[in-house]
């Protein structure tokens, strides 16, 4: 992406929030074994379904550098959230993105995402339990990544 970048207003308590969210994210990314864990398991799919020796294969060569991608995209959401917080002690902040720093924040919260809807179950049923507390966390988490899809979507067609 080019351009300048994008402008976002970021509540305080949001950006605290998604910075303790990121922090969680890495240290998934980091202490967790491939297969130990569901959630970890979907940031990498199988992807032929239907051969099993030949999704392994792949998963063995690929797995690894797909969740140091996601890690490195998480550390740069990080650094955005420090940069934010180091700005005026305001309720409601302007969260400035480089162009080159949407993608890794678009596959973060996407990523962040499908680690809670793991959590929630969500995958053939697509009705959590609506008195989970983690549901409003993943509906935010989809509010956040349509603004930031939006903003990019603008930011493209400049």
């Amino acid at each position: 992406m080019t351009g300048s970048g994008i402008h976002l207003p970021m509540q305080s308590i949001e950006a605290q929030h998604l910075a303790e969210l990121v922090e969680q994210f890495l240290e998934l990314l980091r202490d967790t074994e491939i297969g130990e864990d569901a959630a970890l398991n979907r940031l990498t799919p199988v992807v032929y379904p239907e051969d099993a020796d030949a999704s392994a294969e792949f998963a063995d060569a690929t797995s690894a550098d797909l969740l140091d991608r996601r890690a490195a995209d998480a550390r740069v959401v990080q650094a955005g959230l420090v940069a934010l917080g180091e700005g005026p002690d305001a309720p409601q902040q302007e969260l400035s993105l480089a162009g080159s720093e949407v993608d890794p924040w678009l596959r973060t919260l996407a990523s962040l995402r499908l680690v809670i809807a793991s959590r929630l179950g969500i995958e053939a049923d697509p009705s959590p339990d609506p008195d989970d507390p983690r549901l409003g966390v993943y509906e935010w988490l989809g509010y956040r990544l349509d603004l930031l899809v939006d903003a990019a979507d603008e930011l493209d067609g400049v």
